[in-house]
């Protein structure tokens, strides 16, 4: 049997868990925290920040650093929840394809799945350190809050 990891894709920070043991371990990530933010940035160079790195250029990079982009999953433009995010962040929230909203950042649009599996890769990354070997297969589960309204999550299932 391969290893067993677990990912906690939070909306502020991210975790990785592994079992050693028969006990979860919560695995330290490259700065030494057990959590990562879930922040993505693109800098001058287009490159692609992740984690504490994106966190650190976020006052000097506003409009180009992605954060609580779980807020905006399967969510439409004209929503109540896009509206309130709207107002909490820098970066441009524009409409996608089915009226959904996305982020724009340097003319290009992002889907909040794009800019969330950049986080999963990290955690991936963080993980695959240190195990000292690759990660081939993962099986991902996505828990809904139960805050969530049931006509999103309705909508979300159905896609």
């Amino acid at each position: 049997m391969g290893k067993v990891i677990g990912i906690d894709l939070g909306t502020t920070n991210s975790c990785v868990s592994i079992m050693e043991g028969g006990d979860p371990k919560v695995i330290q990530n490259a700065e030494g925290t057990r959590t990562t933010p879930s922040m993505v940035a693109f800098n001058d160079e287009g490159e692609r920040l992740i984690g504490q790195v994106a966190k650190r250029q976020a006052v000097t990079n506003p409009q180009r650093t992605i954060y609580s982009i779980k807020r905006l999953m399967g969510q439409e433009l004209k929503s109540a929840e896009v509206k309130h995010t709207k107002e909490m962040v820098s970066y441009e929230i524009v409409k996608g394809n089915q009226n959904l909203a996305c982020v724009k950042v340097d003319g290009k649009n992002y889907t909040p799945q794009e800019i969330s599996a950049s986080v999963l890769q990290k955690m991936k990354q963080t993980v695959e350190e240190y195990l000292g070997e690759t990660i081939e297969e993962a099986l991902l589960q996505y828990l809904l809050i139960s805050a969530m309204p049931r006509d999103r999550l309705r909508r979300m299932q159905a896609r």
